[in-house]
């Protein structure tokens, strides 16, 4: 969270424009040194909650255009307001993909940190597995993200009916013949990518398209692009509905995510991104965490499963970037996630 003496800094630069540290030093109410308030600049910097303009003495401090795509909110707070009296972003923001996402990054250097150590580990880890360690492991790993991603959908099997089903196609008793086919769809999507790890690069339309039939196939779900209006439960966010604009915000993403250089970047805002576009009329959450982790696979950085992610949590953190295209609470959720998986599987 942004500390006191952080969101009145920002408060102040937001007022007063473009401003020195010099002129924020004199007109906060904070009590702090001058040194002080130099070292909460760099850090708000850091953040990506501030940039600097100039050099040296010549130096000034404005806000951010990530400032509101990366502070973090109180999800506790935000939904103690009911879905019709929170003021949300009603329609799907293009500027927020062309200008910010295309122009900046969103994770801090601390976090990228984090994230490369952890990524060295897994490096290390699995130089010491043979092939076939490394695909049992793997297999592991696939059942537990086939059965949450399943889950976060609302499907009931449990962890240990997902793997009797994956690995004997032993379904189980009182469960919808639906259920399993989404199952058996996520392992099949995931035996694909495992085996074309280098398919999505460059990510594209078509690709995602692939990736979407293999995860809906059997299941009564139309293929390809949507040419109609959707709606999403448990909020107001209404998803573009014009087939040519959904083509053109799904190709865009596909051009930001293929222009960032770091691999975390690209499968966080892969997540994101189709979840917010809707480009399907179903199964874009799903698709979206198996392209995310095919990303990662293609540059050998170690896949997520999310299985401690509580369901709910995860909805409330996509539905805050739906409704105020800020990421901070699915971001934490990615890095937790990664390094979880780091240090249970391989």
């Amino acid at each position: 969270m942004i500390e006191k003496k952080e969101q009145e800094i920002i408060n102040f630069i937001k007022g007063k424009g473009n401003c020195s540290s010099k002129e924020i030093f004199e007109n906060i109410n904070s009590s702090v040194s001058y040194a002080t308030l130099k070292r909460i600049l760099t850090k708000l910097t850091n953040k990506n909650y501030i940039v600097t303009i100039g050099k040296l003495k010549g130096t000034k401090y404005a806000i951010s255009p990530t400032l509101k795509l990366l502070e973090s909110v109180d999800l506790d707070k935000y939904y103690a307001k009911e879905i019709d009296t929170r003021e949300i972003k009603q329609g799907f923001n293009f500027n927020l993909i062309n200008e910010v996402l295309a122009k900046y990054t969103v994770f801090t250097n601390s976090e990228l940190e984090r994230l490369n150590k952890l990524q060295h580990k897994f490096h290390h880890n699995i130089s010491q597995l043979s092939e076939f360690e490394y695909k049992k492991e793997f297999e592991r790993l696939a059942i537990d993200l086939s059965w949450k991603s399943s889950q976060i959908e609302g499907n009931t099997y449990s962890l240990l009916e997902t793997e009797r089903l994956l690995k004997e196609k032993e379904t189980a008793a009182g469960k919808t013949k639906e259920e399993a086919i989404m199952l058996l769809n996520h392992k099949e999507a995931l035996d694909f990518m495992l085996e074309n790890p280098d398919y999505l690069s460059p990510l594209s339309v078509s690709k995602i398209e692939d990736i979407h039939s293999i995860l809906t196939k059997d299941l009564s779900v139309e293929r390809n692009l949507r040419k109609h209006r959707v709606g999403i439960t448990g909020t107001n966010y209404k998803p573009l509905d014009n087939e040519f604009q959904i083509l053109e915000a799904l190709r865009n993403s596909c051009d930001v995510i293929n222009s960032k250089q770091n691999v975390f970047e690209k499968a966080l805002l892969t997540l994101l991104l189709i979840s917010y576009i809707q480009p399907f009329v179903d199964g874009n959450k799903r698709t979206a965490r198996i392209v995310s982790n095919a990303l990662l696979m293609n540059e050998k950085y170690c896949p997520l499963s999310f299985r401690t992610v509580d369901s709910i949590e995860y909805k409330k953190a996509m539905l805050l970037f739906y409704e105020q295209n800020n990421l901070s609470s699915f971001k934490k959720i990615f890095i937790d996630q990664f390094e979880f998986a780091v240090n249970t599987y391989f």
